[in-house]
């Protein structure tokens, strides 16, 4: 009988992002950073994850943009540009979808985030669908956990219904946006939920500095 491989560990199956942001940040963050963050943020997505096809992907992209953040709280050359954070619950709806209409219609003028306080599986698929049909993509987006680095690069945290858990930092701008949830919504509501956001963003980008 043939013995089975030994299992491959998330450290090995990670290695080839950890090198690609090794590489990227040298000279701001040791490999020890990196590896610790890269595999922490594979770690928080595979608590919910139904399916790890696409973890080792996911934690690539979850861990670049804490690094990011990262840099810009350390005083690493940034963009100079404004920060906006959405929060919601399960960063599957409401967030998902601010973040997604802010960034198409800032035109890479604002950096965006969004995170939820106990993230879903995956992003609901009205929330996709509706964001199709006004010309806004989300074939990348995924839910992701709420992180001290995003919150802390933030100039400006829109919270969307999370409650007591929406993160608390002292000298941010802070909105709250009472939407109504869209999850197990009808798609007509959903669009109406869209719509409501999308009129919030127009004077979120009205009172940022031009």
């Amino acid at each position: 009988m043939t013995a089975s491989p030994p299992p491959v560990l998330p450290d090995e199956r990670l290695a080839a992002g950890i090198s690609r942001l090794a590489l990227r940040y040298r000279g701001h963050f040791s490999a020890e950073t990196i590896q610790r963050l890269v595999t922490d943020s594979y770690d928080r997505l595979a608590e919910e994850a139904r399916v790890r096809t696409h973890l080792v992907v996911l934690a690539e992209h979850l861990a670049t943009e804490r690094l990011a953040a990262l840099a810009h709280i350390t005083g690493a050359p940034g963009t100079g540009l404004p920060r906006v954070l959405f929060v919601c619950s399960h960063n599957a709806g409401r967030s998902q979808m601010a973040a997604a209409l802010l960034a198409h219609r800032a035109g890479g003028h604002v950096i965006v985030s969004s995170a939820g306080t106990h993230p879903a599986a995956e992003v609901e698929p009205a929330v996709a669908q509706v964001l199709g049909e006004a010309g806004v993509n989300l074939t990348d987006a995924f839910p992701k956990p709420l992180t001290d680095e995003v919150v802390q690069a933030a100039d400006i945290i829109v919270t969307m219904g999370c409650g007591d858990a929406c993160p608390i930092v002292s000298g941010r701008r802070y909105l709250d946006w009472p939407v109504t949830d869209p999850e197990g919504a009808p798609i007509t509501v959903v669009r109406g939920i869209r719509d409501d956001i999308d009129a919030h963003i127009t004077d979120l980008l009205a009172s940022l500095p031009s």
